[in-house]
């Protein structure tokens, strides 16, 4: 039976991984999809930033620093089933203490925490009032109404690209709070450059929660592994525990490993 977009991407993305190249005519007969097709998912995934074409197939996009970047409302069906078992696995990093603050970053895993956070909520007989501070005014939105969250979102300008808040105002509304765990998401992952994204607001903001928190649990799916955006905003060593969905490659496995970054591989079911 032939496999859905999102499966041939990850089968795609798992041959680069593996071999560090791929061929249509490969992808073609694995998926049973025709070479057309495939080229189809070659060229969405360069536009992504996550490989390279060349004459007859793929190799892994080169490390240069990018400034791709597509909107939150795309990255929500994008490699969903991944991004699911990411933030399932990321309810274990909760803080067990009523008392203790959380930080969301914006991004579609990140929001996806927020949708399980919200239904273990309404499950529960007994809410907790959480204090909850986001920059995510998809995030924020989902959450204010609910007895369960005491949500504080930062104040400046929304970049409606990723629905983040983003200014001086709301760094230094950081610089003023200290929450137990911080939940990061990232568009690139480098052993070198560390934690990046293409625009340098939000950087800016996402240094700062990592600051505000006394640990970071980073969300980010495999196709974030070994990439990176234009301004880096972290070290590995600021990162506690990384939960992804595929082993990293050896180079960037190594210095989560020097770095003591614990990483979680959360299966997709």
């Amino acid at each position: 039976m032939p496999l859905l977009a999102t499966e041939r991407h990850d089968r795609i993305l798992g041959r680069l991984r593996r071999d560090g190249t791929v061929t249509v005519a490969q992808i073609a007969e694995d998926c049973e999809v025709t070479a057309e097709t495939v080229r189809r998912d070659f060229d969405r995934l360069a536009r992504d930033g996550v490989l390279r074409r060349v004459h007859g197939g793929a190799i892994p996009a080169a490390t240069n620093p990018s400034r791709a970047e597509s909107s939150w409302k795309e990255r929500q069906s994008r490699r969903a089933p991944q991004k699911r078992a990411i933030a399932a696995a990321a309810l274990d990093y909760l803080p067990a203490a009523e008392s203790a603050g959380i930080i969301l970053d914006a991004g579609s895993t990140t929001e996806m925490l927020a949708d399980l956070m919200l239904a273990e909520a309404s499950d529960s007989h007994t809410p907790r009032s959480r204090y909850l501070l986001t920059d995510a005014v998809p995030i924020a939105g989902k959450l204010a109404d609910v007895e369960a969250f005491d949500v504080e979102t930062l104040g400046g300008r929304v970049r409606r690209l990723t629905g983040a808040v983003v200014g001086d105002a709301a760094v230094e509304t950081l610089r003023r709070r200290r929450c137990e765990v911080a939940f990061i998401g990232t568009n690139g992952i480098d052993a070198d450059f560390g934690l990046s994204t293409p625009d340098p607001a939000e950087a800016a903001v996402k240094s700062a929660m990592i600051r505000a928190a006394r640990s970071v649990v980073l969300l980010a799916d495999s196709s974030k592994l070994d990439r990176c955006s234009l301004v880096s905003f972290a070290n590995l060593q600021e990162v506690s525990v990384l939960i992804t969905d595929a082993d990293p490659m050896p180079p960037l496995r190594a210095a989560l490993e020097t770095a003591g970054v614990t990483v979680i591989r959360a299966v997709a079911a």
